[in-house]
């Protein structure tokens, strides 16, 4: 092999993480998207179909995140700390499959309901998951801080809201009359959106901590 091409193979390829790391966030786009029509859909038949979408959805998240982990393996110089890299592509990860673990207790217990919670918890994600890409847009490009930090800012307003909304929810869930067994299913579906609301959250505390160390 030529010198030029090793130097090459060993230059830092912020493209190739640039590029999977928006593919990753436009797959997380469309994820959320889905289980947002799952959040309005009432009844069974409908969800099985989105969450057909959904599983696919999630399965090619895991397929990017394998990539990134094989760039990380392949790439001598990376643009940003290993570490760093690692922890925003599991988060990512995580989140998809908290959506996709939310999507598969529906049709397992047979709801059928469309509360006004799930959908609330629908529209927060979709925009977490806006905020999370252009976020990611950025973050290549250092000079972007104060973009950045608006869009951490307003992801983090975002989980305060998640978490509030949570709450009350558990709080409406556990009055005295409701069918245990219905609050239980539903509190399981609450705290896999929470969950997926704070991994959110998580990627931001990975993102202040890349401008801290760059700045």
């Amino acid at each position: 092999m030529k010198l030029d091409a090793i130097i090459r193979k060993l230059m830092p390829r912020e493209e190739r993480f640039h590029e999977l790391f928006a593919r990753d966030t436009e797959n997380l786009l469309r994820a959320v998207r889905v289980f947002g029509e799952i959040a309005r859909n009432r009844g069974l038949d409908a969800r099985r179909v989105r969450f057909v979408e959904l599983k696919a959805l999630e399965h090619d998240g895991d397929g990017i995140t394998r990539q990134i982990f094989e760039a990380l393996n392949s790439t001598f110089i990376t643009p940003m700390d290993r570490e760093d890299i690692r922890s925003l592509a599991k988060d990512l990860d995580d989140v998809l499959d908290f959506l996709e673990g939310v999507g598969q207790a529906l049709i397992l217990f047979e709801l059928e309901e469309a509360p006004d919670g799930i959908q609330q918890f629908a529209a927060i994600l979709e925009r977490m998951a806006v905020a999370i890409d252009r976020v990611m847009r950025l973050i290549w490009d250092l000079n972007n801080e104060k973009e950045i930090q608006e869009c951490v800012v307003s992801i983090s307003d975002m989980e305060n809201q998640a978490d509030h909304l949570y709450n009350a929810l558990i709080a409406e869930l556990f009055k005295d009359g409701r069918d245990p067994m219905h609050t239980l299913k539903w509190k399981e579906i609450y705290d896999g959106l929470e969950d997926a609301c704070d991994e959110c959250k998580e990627l931001t505390h990975v993102v202040a901590n890349i401008m801290v160390k760059n700045a």
